[in-house]
């Protein structure tokens, strides 16, 4: 028997008023890992008007005081490390060793909310009059929604609860139904906390029944979402509805730039960790591998003796480097864009096929794909691909390599690899995008800013100016 998990409502957990359940699948094995209640619209009333009694006493409490119960909270996710990585990876299929790293990842964005809350400052600006000063402050909005996605299932979810609750709001999230376990353990940690009761709801279900009602409350002082471009494009249309405050953190298509006087060895491990890390399913990776013309040879045979060397396989095994896809529908999703990007003139150099056999065929596996050949009109450079395929388009030089890199709809993360400081300082007036890794594989810091331009979201998150998103001004005009 699989354990059925609650919603988590004003410190409480309480069965689903449709009292419907959704199973949890390990895309591994396809073994049913847990089951979560459904909400629907109701649960989100209840969550929200919970959140909302909670907010006065908890906006009130002091900086510190907030602070100290994220510390506890942060760790109690430290204690339950192994514990979080294990439902991350049975949940989601990411190998254990890379679960850990996002515990570890969830971890530093707790500590870094704790942290600074105390440096959110104000302002004081002279008066109109000799008797008069301007005080700018800084207040929590109130009733924070929170929507996340399933490929980091518990860092987006500490990403949103750190700094909102920090600040002094209180939060309503849900997370994906593909894996909200993690989510739903980091629950059990806030009650064991202490934090009070109704800061922190979560409620599981589907967008439809889950995720619009969120949305649409009246009571939701502001949108946190993490996903999709098209889910988010609806959020905002939604929001729009109560003039609701939206920040979202959408999909990506990062260009990957690799110059001739780069390190190539470097570069082509950067490459590879960057493409098929998490199975490629991470909104930062490697989507596009531009390859000046002078090394592209030499650069396919680095990339793909490391593609060649990746092994895939159960998560749980310390040895894998790569795990199954999310889902069946994912898998089939990638399948087809590597088939037509074939069509469209792509050599397929390496991969393109769901591995069978032995454990592949339990569960949603998809070989490390290589693509050569690419050209800059193909479907596949343009749209998001999030599996593991890479695709090295060839560039006759920097200009182009800028030029191709911009031709996107997207703006989130981009890479370059080049010894030439005047690149690397052309590249940040050139590039349109909201974070740029030079001569390093991806990854975020916590304490670094975390944003996308374009049609990769609005607004942004981590470090101080990823909190500040999570308090509103408000211009005081003091006189005696």
């Amino acid at each position: 028997m699989t354990e059925k998990n609650n919603l988590f409502i004003n410190g409480s957990w309480v069965a689903p008023k449709g009292g419907a359940w959704i199973t949890v699948e390990n895309p591994a094995t396809k073994d049913v890992v847990g089951e979560v209640a459904k909400g629907e619209k109701a649960d989100v009333d209840a969550a929200v008007s919970a959140a909302k009694a909670a907010f006065t006493g908890w906006s009130r409490r002091t900086a510190t005081e907030r602070a100290d119960y994220i510390h506890a909270l942060k760790d109690l996710v430290k204690r339950d490390k192994e514990k979080l990585a294990a439902i991350i990876t049975a949940e989601m299929g990411k190998p254990l060793k890379e679960a850990r790293i996002e515990v570890d990842f969830a971890i530093g964005l707790l500590r870094f909310a704790a942290e600074n809350v105390l440096r959110l400052q104000g302002e004081i600006i002279p008066g109109s009059s000799p008797e008069e000063k301007i005080l700018i402050d800084r207040v929590p909005l109130g009733v924070i929604g929170a929507i996340t996605a399933w490929n980091f299932p518990l860092a987006l979810c500490a990403r949103k609860i750190g700094p909102a609750v920090a600040a002094g709001n209180t939060i309503v999230i849900k997370p994906h139904e593909l894996t909200p376990l993690a989510c739903l353990h980091l629950a059990k940690l806030v009650e064991e906390a202490k934090i009070p009761h109704g800061v922190i709801n979560v409620v599981t279900g589907d967008g439809k029944d889950v995720g619009v009602p969120l949305v649409a409350h009246k009571d939701i002082k502001l949108i946190t979402m993490t996903g999709s471009t098209p889910a988010g494009k609806k959020i905002m249309a939604a929001a729009s509805e109560t003039l609701k405050e939206v920040r979202l953190e959408l999909g990506g298509k990062a260009p990957f730039m690799v110059m001739e006087d780069a390190d190539l060895d470097k570069a082509a491990d950067a490459a590879v960790a960057s493409r098929f890390g998490n199975a490629g399913q991470v909104c930062t990776c490697n989507e596009r591998t531009y390859i000046h013309e002078a090394v592209y040879d030499k650069f396919v045979q680095k990339v793909r003796e490391k593609i060649d060397a990746l092994k895939v396989g159960l998560p749980t095994d310390l040895s894998t480097d790569m795990g199954p896809k999310v889902s069946e529908d994912e898998l089939n999703k990638v399948h087809e864009m590597v088939e037509h990007a074939v069509r469209q003139g792509a050599r397929l150099a390496i991969g393109g096929r769901r591995l069978t056999g032995g454990v592949y065929d339990k569960g949603y596996f998809y070989a490390p794909t290589l693509l050569t050949d690419v050209t800059q009109d193909m479907d596949i450079v343009h749209n998001e691909v999030f599996g593991p395929v890479m695709s090295l388009i060839r560039v006759k030089d920097f200009d182009q390599a800028i030029a191709w890199a911009n031709d996107c709809r997207y703006g989130l993360s981009a890479y370059l690899f080049t010894n030439d400081l005047g690149r690397i300082l052309r590249m940040t007036r050139d590039l349109e995008f909201g974070e740029v890794y030079v001569n390093r594989p991806g990854g975020e810091a916590p304490q670094g800013f975390h944003h996308g331009y374009k049609e990769s979201g609005l607004g942004g998150e981590d470090g101080q100016h990823g909190m500040e998103a999570y308090v509103q001004t408000k211009t005081i005009y003091l006189n005696a």
